[in-house]
C-alpha cells in the first residue's frame, strides 16, 4: 500500500514516544491501531463528512455553520464506534495540529484518495471562489460571514459548471437567432422574386368585392343542378330502353323543371328561388332510378357518347365564333355607314369652288413633313389626322395625303372641308383615278381578274353554313380585293416629287410628335419600321412557305419580321433599288398563292428583305386589337399605338380598356356624329 505524503500526528510528543509513555502507564497503544487509523479510519471519516453520511465528524469549521451541540453529538457517535485509544489520538492531534479541514486533505492528498467529482485544478477553484465570494457588508445581518478560504470545493465546481452552461446556452440562443434572421431574409427575398414573376396584367379583370367572388364556389349549386340534369338524361334513356315508362316520364318532368330553374344562371345568386326544392325533388327521383335501372356499363357508354357529342358542339361553336368575329371585324357599323352617306350627299350639294382645300402649294414641298394615309373609313382617318396634329410641335409643317375609293371620296372630302386640321395641309385623292394603276402594270390587279381568283372569292358552291364557311376566312377578306391595301408598294409613283414620307394605317393613334422620324438615319435602307419578332414568333417562317425552293434559297426562316402601320420610307433609295420592281417579281411568282397566302405583309417582308432599318419599339406599340395584356406604361410611352387585329376601336367588340385612347380624338357633339347615333 503506498505511503501517504504526510502522516497525521497522533501523539503530543511526536514519533513513537507517545507509545512508550503509554506503555509505562497502564497499557501500550498497539502500532496496528495507529496504522488502521491512518489508512482506514481517517479516509472513511473524510468521505463520511464529504458525502453527508450518518456519522458526522467535526472538521475545521463547518461550511454551513453547525453549532456546538451538533459537534458534540458527532463526537458521541464516534466514541460509540471507535475504541478509546483512537479517540484520544484524534483529540491529541487536534490540540497539536489544529482542527481537521478539507484544505488540509486537498493540499496533502494521497493518490488513493483522488476522485473524479473533485475539482483538482487550483486555478479553476480559486477563480470560482473569487467570483462567488461575498463581502461582509453585502450579507444580511442575521447570517454569519463566510471566509472565502472555507468555501467547499464542490460548491465552487458547481458554480463554475453553471457559468459554463449559461455561456453555452447564450451562445446557442445567439446562433438560433442568427439562423432565424438568415431564414427570414431568405424567405423575404424568395417572396420578392416570386412577386416579380407574377403576371399583373390579369389583376384588373376582377374585383374581390363582386358578388360572384365572395367565395370560391359561387356557382356550386348551378353546377350541381346541371350535373343532376345530365344524370337524369342518362337514366331516362336507360328507363326507356327497359320499358320503365313511368320512371321515364317522371325523369323528363324533373329535367324540364330543373332546366327552367337554372335558365341562363352563371352563379348561385342568379338562380330561381325554387332551385333548392327542385334539387331535392330531382335527388329523390335519381335515387329511385338508381335502384331500378342502374347499370354501370350502360351508364359509362351513355356518358361517353354525351361527352363526344358535347365536344363536337364546342368545335362547331368555335368555328361559328371565328366566322362571326371575322365578319364583324370586316364590316362597317351602321353609324359609320350613316356618317359616310350623309357626308357624301352634302358634298355633292357643294358648289365646285368650295370643294378645294387651301395651301395646295405644300403638297410637293419636300422640306415639309408628309404623311400617306390610305383608308375608306372616314371616322378612322379623322382620328389619325386629329391625333397627329394635336401632338405636333409645328402643325403648319405637316402635310396629309389621303387616298380613298370612289364610294367614300365625297365623304372624306366633306369631312375635312368641314373640319380642317388647323394650319396643316390636307389633300384627298381617289384611287380609281390613278390611270397608271391597271392590270397590265400591277400583278395584283391582273391576278384579281383571273378566273382562279374569282372562283376563290366568288365561287357559287361555297359552303353556306357558318362552321364550314369559316375555313380560311381570314384570307378571303374583301380588303385584299381593294387596291388601297396594295397602294403602299407604289409610293414613288403616287408622290414622285417627295424624298421621304411617313406611311400610317387608319387603325392607329398618334400620341407624340413624329417629326423625329425624319431625322432617323436609315443607313442606306429604304424602310424604317419596328421589329415584331420575339424568341420564336413573328419571324419569316410564320408568314412564308419555306417548303418552296424560291423562298428557301433566298430567305432566312429566322429573319425578324416587322410591322406595317407606321413606316418611314426613303423614296430616293426606293427608286435607286427599284423596290416596286422587286415587289412585282415576287407577286408574279405567287399567282397560285404557293409562296404565301393573301395580304400585304408577306410580300412586304420579301420586298424589303435586308432593306429595313429597325426603329426603337417606343415609336410603335402594336396589339391593341387582340392582346389584352399590354403593359399600360408601354402604351402611355408610345409615339403611336396600333389597333391591329379584329377588335378595332370603332367596333362594338373592341376592348373597352383600350378604346379611350381612340375616342378622345372624336368630337361626339359634332352634328353629323350625333345625327348618326355615334356614342362613346
Amino acid at each position: 500500500m503506498p505511503t501517504p505524503k504526510q502522516r497525521l500526528p497522533y501523539s503530543t510528543a511526536g514519533g513513537g514516544g507517545g507509545g512508550r509513555r503509554a506503555a509505562a502507564g497502564s497499557s501500550v497503544l498497539p502500532p496496528v491501531v495507529v496504522l488502521v487509523f491512518l489508512f482506514v479510519v481517517a479516509p472513511s471519516l473524510f468521505f463520511v463528512v464529504r458525502n453527508g453520511g450518518r456519522g458526522h465528524v467535526h472538521v475545521a469549521s463547518d461550511p454551513k455553520g453547525r453549532n456546538d451541540d451538533q459537534e458534540a453529538v458527532a463526537m458521541k457517535n464516534l466514541k460509540s464506534i471507535l475504541p478509546k485509544e483512537v479517540i484520544d489520538a484524534i483529540a491529541s492531534s487536534q490540540q497539536e495540529a489544529g482542527a481537521l479541514s478539507l484544505d488540509f486533505f486537498r493540499n496533502h492528498e494521497s493518490p488513493s484518495w483522488k476522485t473524479d467529482d473533485l475539482v483538482t485544478d487550483k486555478s479553476m477553484y480559486d477563480k470560482a471562489k473569487d467570483e462567488n465570494s461575498v463581502s461582509e457588508h453585502d450579507l444580511p445581518a442575521n447570517k454569519s460571514l463566510k471566509d472565502p478560504d472555507e468555501h467547499q470545493v464542490d460548491t465552487a465546481a458547481k458554480i463554475a459548471r453553471r457559468k459554463l452552461r449559461e455561456k453555452r446556452r447564450e451562445k446557442r440562443a445567439m446562433d438560433l437567432m442568427r439562423k432565424d434572421d438568415e431564414a427570414r431574409v431568405k424567405l423575404e427575398n424568395a417572396a420578392i422574386e416570386r412577386s416579380k414573376a407574377v403576371d399583373s396584367a390579369v389583376l384588373g379583370k376582377y374585383s374581390i368585392w363582386r358578388k360572384e367572388n365572395e367565395n370560391e364556389n359561387s356557382d356550386s349549386t348551378v353546377r350541381l343542378m346541371r350535373d343532376q340534369i345530365i344524370m337524369a338524361r342518362v337514366y331516362s334513356a336507360l328507363a326507356k330502353s327497359k320499358n320503365k315508362n313511368d320512371l321515364f316520364q317522371e325523369l323528363q318532368t324533373r329535367i324540364k323543371e330543373s332546366q327552367r330553374a337554372v335558365g341562363e344562371a352563371a352563379a348561385d345568386a342568379d338562380l330561381h328561388h325554387s332551385a333548392p326544392e327542385k334539387i331535392r325533388a330531382m335527388g329523390q327521383v335519381l335515387s329511385k332510378a338508381r335502384e331500378e335501372v342502374y347499370d354501370c356499363r350502360a351508364i359509362t357508354q351513355r356518358l361517353r357518347a354525351m361527352l363526344q357529342s358535347a365536344d363536337e358542339q364546342v368545335r362547331s361553336l368555335k368555328k361559328q365564333s371565328t366566322f362571326l368575329s371575322q365578319l364583324a371585324a370586316k364590316t362597317i357599323p351602321n353609324s359609320i355607314h350613316c356618317l359616310s352617306m350623309r357626308l357624301t350627299i352634302d358634298y355633292h350639294l357643294l358648289p365646285l369652288e368650295q370643294r378645294k382645300f387651301p395651301r395646295s402649294e405644300n403638297l410637293e414641298n419636300p422640306s415639309l413633313y408628309h404623311y400617306a394615309l390610305f383608308s375608306d373609313n372616314v371616322l378612322a382617318a379623322s382620328v389619325v389626322v386629329n391625333s397627329t396634329i394635336m401632338n405636333a410641335k409645328e402643325p403648319e409643317k405637316h402635310v396629309f395625303h389621303l387616298v380613298t375609293d370612289k364610294l367614300n371620296f365625297g365623304a372624306m372630302n366633306m369631312w375635312f372641308l368641314l373640319n380642317p386640321p388647323g394650319k396643316a395641309t390636307i389633300h384627298v385623292e381617289n384611287v380609281d383615278e390613278f390611270k397608271w394603276l391597271n392590270s397590265s402594270y400591277c400583278p395584283v390587279l391582273r391576278q384579281l381578274e383571273s378566273a382562279a381568283m374569282k372562283e376563290y372569292y366568288f365561287k357559287a358552291d361555297r359552303p353556306t353554313t357558318l362552321s364550314a364557311g369559316s375555313s380560311n376566312l381570314k384570307y378571303r377578306n374583301p380588303k385584299y380585293l381593294s387596291m388601297l391595301n396594295h397602294l403602299r408598294f407604289y409610293l414613288p409613283e403616287v408622290y414622285p416629287k417627295l424624298d421621304k414620307i411617313l406611311f400610317l394605317d387608319d387603325d392607329i393613334v398618334v400620341q407624340k410628335d413624329l417629326t423625329g422620324l425624319w431625322d432617323v438615319d436609315l443607313n442606306g435602307r429604304v424602310n424604317g419600321a419596328v421589329e415584331t419578332c420575339g424568341e420564336s414568333f413573328h419571324r419569316f417562317d410564320k408568314y412564308l412557305n419555306f417548303s418552296n425552293p424560291h423562298i428557301a434559297r433566298n430567305f432566312d426562316p429566322n429573319a425578324c419580321g416587322w410591322a406595317y402601320g407606321m413606316n418611314i420610307f426613303d423614296l430616293k433609295e426606293w427608286k435607286k433599288k427599284d423596290i416596286t420592281g422587286i415587289y412585282h417579281k415576287w407577286q408574279n411568282k405567287n399567282e397560285d398563292r404557293v409562296l404565301w397566302k393573301l395580304g400585304t405583309l408577306p410580300p412586304g417582308l420579301l420586298t424589303f428583305y435586308k432593306l429595313t432599318h429597325p426603329l426603337d419599339k417606343s415609336w410603335h406599340v402594336l396589339g391593341l386589337g387582340y392582346n389584352p395584356s399590354i403593359d399600360r406604361s408601354e402604351i402611355d410611352g408610345a409615339a403611336v399605338v396600333h389597333y391591329n387585329g379584329n377588335m378595332k376601336p370603332w367596333l362594338e367588340l373592341a376592348m373597352t380598356k383600350y378604346r379611350p385612347y381612340w375616342t378622345k380624338y372624336i368630337k361626339y357633339d359634332h352634328p353629323y356624329i350625333r345625327g348618326c347615333n355615334l356614342s362613346e
